[in-house]
């Protein structure tokens, strides 16, 4: 029996609750990955499974026309919900922050829509649920699977609470930046606190540092250029009348290209090595290269826009700075098949609604899943009604 439209959305919504309340991490979302597979077989929905928690369904597979994928992230976070939601997540330490629920409901109320009209696709398109985006470079894993084999056009969003409910953007070129980490491991020489001439002290030596690295982005890097150097932990506990031996730095960066990331992560070595030095310390510089940057390719994102645009009204351009300085595995996907990766507003003025994506107080806007999936709809060039 066919759904109708309204009915459809109804369901991804309460879907979505459901993965709210149930999140798993990356690479543990196997509970996630068998809920989609029995919603799929509930709505005679074929699919074969990648990467053990990946799910991939292919529509209209013989097709003549050009084979589009679409796909939706499904792996959670460790934080600790803080929101009063009745759907709040039931496990500690672990939430859906980053809207992956509703990303993942959208794809899946597509996929059902889709399958009701399977007679009526001009060519082959494949739904694309991907495990571990969050830093598990879970688009690598399926690339290499060949989840994605004879695909000739991908596309992706992700909801954005820093733009307006009713815009997105969806630029040519850079759409968001690429990343990577530091880790500066700092040995001196402990000692009493009263005695710090003695001593070789990490402690002053890693809040130098900390305060050296910030001259990378506003001094090395043109005015004209995107970049971003943060230091996020320092480490260097010990007693109260006890200067540490050992002290850590860790941090990430954003860049947006390859030559850059290589750039800062030459500087940031060259900083932290210099300056313990000068405080009679060692620095030990490890770099380690995350996502690249997410590039849409010129004629996807046209077509993006020119759907968004039919959807959301003639005035859904954000005027959000881009590239956005967040990553995405879905950068892995551009680089080997064309594309395009919108950002689509979700703070409807609604607090919880504008919470930043990463935020223990975060929660998707449900009514997100209707337009993205009238947009996706579009995008695989199926006519039809949406009733």
């Amino acid at each position: 029996m066919k759904l109708k439209w309204i009915e459809i959305i109804e369901f991804a919504k309460n879907f979505r609750r459901e993965l709210h309340k149930n999140p798993e991490l990356t690479w543990e979302e196997i509970d996630t990955a068998k809920a989609i597979r029995a919603a799929l077989k509930a709505h005679y929905t074929p699919y074969k499974e990648f990467a053990n928690t990946g799910t991939v369904v292919t529509l209209a597979p013989n097709a003549k026309g050009t084979h589009i994928a679409l796909r939706g992230d499904i792996d959670a976070l460790q934080i600790d919900e803080q929101t009063t939601v009745p759907y709040k997540s039931q496990k500690p330490n672990c939430m859906h922050a980053c809207g992956h629920d509703g990303h993942t409901a959208t794809l899946l109320a597509t996929a059902i829509w889709l399958k009701q009209h399977e007679n009526k696709l001009p060519g082959p398109v494949s739904l694309v649920f991907q495990p571990a985006e969050e830093g598990g470079h879970g688009a690598k894993k399926m690339l290499e699977e060949e989840a994605l084999k004879g695909v000739e056009f991908i596309y992706g969003w992700h909801n954005w609470p820093a733009i307006e409910f009713g815009k997105a953007v969806c630029p040519d070129g850079v759409v968001m930046a690429g990343n990577g980490t530091f880790h500066i491991d700092i040995n001196g020489q402990g000692g009493h606190s009263s005695q710090p001439e003695i001593s070789k002290d990490p402690v002053l030596a890693a809040s130098a540092i900390t305060m050296a690295l910030q001259q990378i982005v506003s001094r090395r890097i043109a005015p004209q250029k995107a970049g971003v150097v943060s230091v996020t932990s320092i480490d260097a506990r010990s007693g109260l009348t006890t200067i540490p031996s050992h002290a850590k730095i860790e941090g990430s960066i954003r860049i947006p290209d390859l030559k850059t990331r290589d750039e800062v992560a030459q500087s940031i070595k060259q900083i932290a090595q210099n300056t313990a030095k000068a405080y009679n310390v060692e620095a030990i510089v490890e770099f380690r290269n995350r996502y690249s940057p997410t590039i849409n390719h010129e004629n996807a994102a046209s077509k993006m826009r020119e759907k968004l645009e039919e959807v959301l009204g003639k005035d859904y351009k954000s005027d959000i700075a881009t590239p956005i300085m967040a990553s995405e595995d879905f950068s892995y996907y551009l680089q080997e098949i064309p594309g395009a990766f919108a950002l689509i507003g979700s703070n409807d003025g609604q607090e919880k609604h504008g919470k930043p994506c990463h935020n223990a107080y975060y929660d998707f806007n449900d009514e997100l899943i209707e337009p993205v999936c009238k947009v996706f709809t579009k995008l695989v060039n199926l006519e039809c009604e949406f009733i």
